[in-house]
């Protein structure tokens, strides 16, 4: 089984190589890939965040590196179905 995460902060997610799902993955039952978002944004600061639109407080994020990283991902699994 294949499990994709994409996230801001892969790093908290170094957790899983541990306890059972650590097991699950050494004995090549599931893959856990994470992304990190911001490495498909076209911002040169790889800003993923913008205002609300019609304004008003808080940040969301933009759209456009989380399609991005969804077709990557989806270009790499479908690489390795062929292969």
């Amino acid at each position: 089984m294949r499990i994709d995460i994409l996230t801001l902060f892969p790093q908290m997610f170094q957790v899983l190589s541990h306890s059972i799902i650590g097991r699950a993955i050494n004995g090549n039952i599931i893959e856990i890939n994470t992304h990190n978002i911001r490495e498909y944004s076209n911002n040169k600061h790889k800003k993923v965040d913008d205002y609300p639109y019609g304004g008003g407080a808080g940040m969301v994020m933009t759209p456009q590196p989380i399609v991005d990283a969804i077709e990557n991902i989806k270009k790499k699994i479908a690489v390795k179905l062929y292969f």
